[in-house]
């Protein structure tokens, strides 16, 4: 496994810094926002030594999920009944100034003492619990030994939330699609504001729009800006997405009590969405993927500790490797409908002499633009699996296969759903490349890892529509960042 440099420090750090009951001092970096932490004052409370501006989230019961009426749901958010005990949250997503305390490295992609920390694996996500956790004189809630992790549940240190928790703190009693109720604005949360919920069916008349579009601030912005949930939680929607413990996987249908997620899994779970997410993915409900060994200028991290000691200890084996398997030969499979894309295929193509395979559909979407949205926001809302017309022959003879595509509404066109389920890609990996007006991958990535999750996945690209006069570069770059061979 190859890790992050800020893996690394953590790793150097915990091994150095011992057991102290010395509480995180904070730097004096200047902070934008008054509301935010200032200082890491501690007080007790049920004889828990709980820092100021973690909230105590009183459990209890909820449907876990989405309604089968709640536009844009996914297929995996099977509403089920959970309860969670008591837990503590930090009231803002965890900022870099915190970070840097420990971590001496801040991987961000923006700068600012108290903008979220980003660009955060799963995995230096657990070393910085762990770190702090060491620090504040505390039990670290995991055991780290090389590429396996466990979860001790009875520490009292500092941890994820389990997707469940996540999403009961997030919801604070609603059954709507956001704790703002059935819409959310960009005066309300961080986020593509462009596109705020249900855009995609009012492109050309907004009157039934619960909110209209707003700002894209394209950045994060200082945590605590925006108005908190009835549970005093900051941010639980956009600015940047959180992970959580859990596996990505199906729900269990029964009901449950302290579920932490699937026993194995190829990807690990955020939720949220982020700055550059349109609404329909900052649901309550919705679930983002990534390989745990994999971070994002979109995904940071929000602290929890037990309120009460858990009992047993769950043990997760190492994240997918981030080098190319690379065994057989490379494909370049790409759809382009105004071609963007296959502009940028054909450049990959040109340097690295791949085979080149244009995803057809059988009945083609309309050239006209205006049609063209109607169709294929029809398709993509409805999950459809359109009919491909051709077909590549002996895909096992491929790997690694570079997919490209146009960022349709923040996520993959269905055509290239329709390919992904045509094939097996257990054990290959996929390398996407994207071409999109401002939202980069969107939630695209998600998509394709849940529709193959045996596959590893590939350092992605994305270009600004057709790319400009440094694409050529930019692709040889991404090429030999993925240990792509070239001509």
């Amino acid at each position: 496994m190859k890790r992050s440099i800020a893996w690394v420090l953590l790793l150097v750090l915990l091994s150095s810094c011992g057991t102290s009951n010395t509480p995180v001092e904070i730097g004096s970096a200047d902070i934008e926002n008054e509301s935010a932490p200032t200082e890491n004052v501690t007080t007790e409370v049920n004889n828990v030594n709980v820092p100021e501006n973690f909230v105590l989230i009183q459990g209890g019961s909820f449907q876990m999920g989405s309604p089968d009426s709640e536009a844009w749901r996914g297929a995996d958010e099977q509403q089920h009944t959970v309860t969670v005990s008591d837990f503590y949250m930090g009231r803002y997503e965890l900022t870099q100034e915190e970070y840097q305390e420990l971590a001496v490295y801040n991987p961000s992609t923006f700068s600012g003492a108290n903008l979220p920390v980003e660009n955060l694996s799963w995995l230096d996500a657990i070393l910085y619990c762990n770190v702090r956790s060491e620090k504040e004189g505390l039990t670290p809630a995991y055991a780290v030994n090389g590429e396996t992790v466990t979860w001790d549940r009875s520490a009292d240190g500092y941890r994820l939330p389990t997707e469940a928790e996540w999403e009961y703190a997030c919801r604070a009693g609603t059954t709507t699609p956001f704790y703002t109720e059935n819409s959310i604005s960009a005066e309300e949360a961080n986020y593509y504001g462009h596109y705020p919920y249900q855009i995609e069916e009012n492109y050309f008349s907004q009157g039934n729009l619960d909110t209209k579009p707003g700002e894209y601030r394209q950045t994060t912005f200082a945590v605590g800006e925006f108005s908190s949930n009835k549970f005093g939680l900051y941010d639980m929607h956009g600015n940047v997405g959180e992970w959580v413990w859990d596996y990505y996987g199906e729900y269990s249908t029964q009901e449950q009590s302290d579920p932490p997620g699937p026993a194995s899994g190829t990807l690990r779970v955020y939720r949220g969405g982020g700055w550059n997410d349109f609404a329909k993915n900052m649901r309550s409900a919705y679930r983002a993927t990534l390989a745990a060994d994999k971070g994002s200028f979109n995904i940071g991290i929000r602290l929890v500790r037990n309120a009460a000691a858990g009992s047993g200890s769950i043990t997760a084996s190492g994240p997918q490797s981030e080098t190319v398997s690379g065994n057989g030969k490379v494909l370049i499979a790409y759809f382009s409908w105004g071609g963007n894309t296959k502009g940028i295929a054909e450049e990959i193509q040109r340097q690295t002499g791949a085979d080149l395979f244009e995803i057809e559909l059988a009945n083609p979407y309309s050239s006209n633009y205006n049609t063209v949205l109607d169709e294929a926001q029809r398709d993509q809302k409805a999950q459809a699996r359109p009919e491909l017309t051709n077909h590549v022959d002996n895909m096992e003879q491929y790997d690694p296969i570079l997919i490209g595509y146009p960022n349709w509404w923040a996520s993959i066109p269905m055509p290239i759903a329709s390919f992904l389920e045509e094939y097996d890609f257990s054990s290959k990996t996929i390398i996407p490349f994207c071409s999109h007006g401002g939202g980069r991958f969107g939630q695209s990535l998600t998509a394709i890892a849940k529709l193959a999750p045996g596959a590893t996945m590939g350092n992605a690209l994305s270009v600004y529509y057709s790319g400009d006069s440094g694409l050529s570069d930019d692709i040889s770059k991404w090429l030999d960042d993925n240990g792509v061979k070239k001509r």
